[in-house]
């Protein structure tokens, strides 16, 4: 009889810190968040450090007597990694770790561990280990306990060169290889883009587990790898949608994070071309959790930053069978009416007015409202094509009674 294989987390506890552009409440979320990372990245997180600092400690991030604390915590609870929530430099780093002697994580770095395990394909690899050895390159020095030892053998004579330089210059021709490698696959994913033709683009874009491969599943009926956990998609899968007898190209592209590593957002450029190549953007939202409009926010910053910001958008609110308003109690006159009140239908007449009606309301694992979502976007994507080929205006009918969605 075969033994159940019994999977070990790695025990690891969280530090954030409270100051004026991070309030408590936002702390608790970014940790919420960072604890899911963990999860995913396969952690345990037993326990949270959270200290009020104006200006994070030079040396060591979080002040002495907060650090002497989570000290004391890791060496009794056999503690594998601390994980700050804030990007941490070498200095910092180099003297957390010298102190508290386990394995000390940023957010970056966190998230750059998840997408190691996560590429699943050579291009999703080489744009990783891209990201990593840009986040290593000013860390070095905090690998290396003999700095100063010289190497010797043939061809290391002369004015000699410490084992730190010999690996910095190894780092910087890795990652010269490593971009001209990207380079030459970017330029074939362009001529295959190219060679797609004049179908119309739409391009899946969010925050990330908010079920965008749960949509293109349900809609492409293709069987897209979706999970939940943070960053399950690196790769992008493209598909050919039709819906009535309207075809078009249909792209699930990596889900966005608050904080998100400026590395990553540089090696994934391929990737995010396919979102500046769209030609309408599926903008969705997992509608069920409590900071969505944040999410909202931060999407709409990174489609910013890569001069996506004034795409033509549909909403798509997602998880609907998920969500659940907070109670006001109708004697309570105490605790005012937020937007964390709103029912449903509520979201639904702010999001319309919003985005002057391109908002749709779904359950893409529930498959609740679908026809709805199907239709808007059959709507879009007959404008965006009959604007190309006017001539075609007879054969997409503006109403459709019936359509069918194939991959």
């Amino acid at each position: 009889m075969l033994e159940k294989k019994t999977i070990t987390f790695e025990r690891a506890v969280l530090i954030g810190i409270i100051n004026r552009e991070q309030p408590e409440e936002k702390v608790k979320e970014y940790l919420d968040e960072l604890e899911f990372l963990t999860y995913t990245a396969g952690g345990e997180v037993v326990k949270r450090f959270v200290q009020r600092i104006d200006v994070p400690n030079p040396k060591t991030f979080i002040g002495s007597g907060k650090l002497q604390t989570v000290e004391k915590f890791v060496k009794e609870n056999d503690i594998g990694a601390v994980i700050f929530d804030d990007e941490l430099s070498p200095v910092q780093q180099r003297n957390i770790e010298k102190q508290l002697r386990c394995k000390i994580l940023d957010r970056t770095g966190l998230i750059l561990d998840i997408f190691a395990q996560r590429a699943a394909t050579s291009y999703a690899r080489t744009q990783v280990e891209l990201a990593q050895y840009e986040y290593l390159l000013p860390r070095l020095t905090g690998l290396w306990t003999h700095l100063e030892r010289q190497r010797g053998g043939i061809g290391m004579r002369g004015p000699g060169e410490t084992e730190i330089e010999t690996d910095r210059r190894i780092v910087r021709d890795r990652i010269s290889l490593l971009k001209k490698k990207l380079a030459k696959i970017d330029k074939q994913m362009e001529t295959q883009r190219g060679n797609r033709g004049s179908l119309v683009r739409v391009a899946l874009v969010g925050y990330t587990n908010v079920g965008k491969s749960t949509l293109m599943n349900a809609i492409s009926k293709s069987e897209v790898f979706a999970e939940n956990k943070l960053f399950a998609t690196l790769d992008t899968t493209v598909r050919k949608v039709v819906l009535g007898n309207l075809p078009f190209l249909l792209s699930d592209t990596v889900g966005f994070i608050r904080k998100l590593p400026t590395q990553l957002v540089e090696s994934f450029k391929s990737t995010l071309d396919e979102v500046r190549e769209a030609d309408l953007l599926l903008h969705v939202v997992d509608i069920s959790h409590p900071s969505f409009e944040d999410h909202i926010d931060s999407v709409n910053r990174i489609l910013g930053e890569i001069d996506c910001a004034d795409k033509k958008t549909l909403m798509v609110f997602n998880k609907i069978d998920l969500y659940k308003p907070e109670e006001l109690e109708e004697d309570d006159l105490v605790t005012e009416r937020t937007t964390s009140h709103y029912s449903l239908q509520e979201w639904r007449d702010t999001w319309m007015q919003r985005m002057d009606g391109n908002s749709v309301f779904i359950s893409a694992l529930e498959k609740d409202n679908l026809d709805e979502f199907r239709y808007k976007v059959y709507q879009e994507v007959r404008k965006i094509h009959i604007s190309r080929f006017p001539y075609n205006n007879f054969l997409y009918p503006e109403n459709l009674d019936e359509y069918s969605t194939e991959s």
